[in-house]
């Protein structure tokens, strides 16, 4: 389960539940999350899924993962 001050301190979380989501999760792919204090309060999290919009999903399907700054910022400029 990822935690509220992980959610707001990583740019990036991986996917293990997507349950009722198949065509917008992947399980174990990385995906950009979005700072949204509103969602958080509610324990949801904001990530540009499948589509390339960002909606808001429950926390516990996913995991937050800490990237080395170079990668991160490829990936963010990618994104």
């Amino acid at each position: 389960m990822m935690n509220t001050e992980c959610s707001q301190s990583s740019h990036f979380a991986l996917c293990l539940n997507n349950e009722g989501y198949k065509a917008s999760l992947e399980i174990g792919k990385l995906y950009r999350v979005i700072a949204d204090e509103q969602a958080t309060t509610h324990g949801l999290i904001r990530i540009v899924d499948e589509s390339g919009e960002d909606y808001a999903f429950s926390v516990d399907r996913f995991y937050p993962i800490q990237l080395p700054q170079t990668i991160e910022a490829v990936l963010l400029t990618a994104s």
